[in-house]
């Protein structure tokens, strides 16, 4: 095919992008950003008005489908999840046949309600309460650290995320394993320290902040981007501005609070772009806690939303991506820009 006499530019040119943290590579076709579009489009989630619905699982009082009732509780609730993927107790069994190796796993699911009112999302809530769900979390990931080797703490926002439950949650699974993508990202910090005897994400949110372009919130102890290599539309990644910080016991009652208004501001964000509840996965990863030295890792957060160009338009992780590799149209650039220029007061806000 004949070579056009052209530079190359990060904006209008297809390309690949490496994720240092898992090695794998996302593929950036911003040439494509201006298709028509088709296909499906969803209609909003509506918003919940009411502070309590009798029928909810998840509100003060109410009943669950276990036949447990919820207590009155007026902050943060825990409990264990009524249909827990994995099983406190399991006989042990393996088989390290080449064809069908498995392994028995174990541990706990928990759910954590942010809060006894139905209708506020974590960009809703104040900072004062979000701070509390992050003291939550430290309570969890601690007491459950001492049993497993890994905690995961994260939520799944709106149905379009399989979200089955419409009250404000979030969800704690401790385990008996290093779950894939740990497993990746241990290994890619620990080669990374090795090489350059530095923290890979401390490196990295040193020059996305000297770059500037690709940051959507700033605050004194916390850093947001959309990382260079975002899969998701309006991914975004959270991590320790300036610090390193292996898990949640290291965050500081000074960084917990700063991480508190961080969270509300940069989950308004989200919800003020298409003036909607903007759906997500939003996921902890921090060191293991059977890990002996913790110097290469970094606390982050990670949040996956994925609305494309609307409130009802979505991405769709489908054919080239299943078989391939992530592929994405609107450059980390372009969506970090939109993020940015949205207020940080959330649309709702006096309504």
């Amino acid at each position: 095919m004949e070579k056009r006499d052209e530079i190359f530019n990060v904006s209008d040119h297809s390309h690949r992008r490496r994720n240092p943290l898992t090695g794998d590579y996302v593929l950036v076709s911003p040439h494509r950003a201006k298709r028509p579009w088709q296909g499906a489009e969803d209609a909003p989630e509506p918003k919940a008005s009411e502070k309590y619905q009798r029928d909810c699982f998840l509100c003060p009082g109410n009943q669950r489908i276990s036949g447990d009732h919820n207590p009155q509780y007026e902050d943060c609730f825990v409990f264990t999840n009524d249909f827990a993927a994995l099983q406190p107790f399991v006989p042990e069994a393996s088989s390290e046949d080449p064809l069908f190796s498995y392994e028995s796993a174990t541990g706990v699911s928990r759910v954590i309600c942010y809060s006894p009112d139905h209708s506020r999302t974590l960009a809703e809530l104040n900072p004062e309460e979000i701070e509390r769900i992050v003291s939550c979390w430290q309570q969890q990931s601690a007491e459950l650290g001492q049993h497993y080797p890994w905690v995961q703490i994260f939520e799944n926002k709106g149905a379009l995320m399989g979200c089955s439950q419409p009250h404000p949650h979030g969800q704690i699974w401790a385990n008996s394993f290093w779950p894939n993508e740990i497993r990746k990202k241990n290994i890619h910090q620990a080669q990374y320290f090795a090489q350059h005897q530095s923290n890979l994400l401390l490196d990295y949110a040193r020059s996305e902040l000297s770059n500037g372009e690709r940051v959507v919130e700033e605050s004194e102890h916390w850093l947001s981007v959309v990382p260079f290599w975002a899969a998701w539309p309006f991914e975004t990644l959270l991590m320790p501005k300036s610090q390193q910080i292996s898990d949640f016991s290291g965050i500081s009652s000074e960084q917990r609070g700063d991480l508190a208004a961080h969270l509300k501001a940069l989950t308004t964000r989200y919800d003020n772009l298409f003036e909607c509840s903007f759906p997500y996965s939003m996921g902890w990863h921090h060191a293991p806690f059977d890990l002996a030295e913790t110097s290469h890792w970094q606390l982050h957060a990670s949040f996956y939303p994925p609305l494309l160009r609307s409130a009802s338009v979505k991405k769709f992780m489908v054919g080239y991506e299943m078989f391939a590799e992530s592929q994405r149209d609107l450059t980390p650039e372009q969506a970090a820009e939109y993020l940015r220029t949205v207020s940080s007061q959330h649309y709702r806000a006096g309504a």
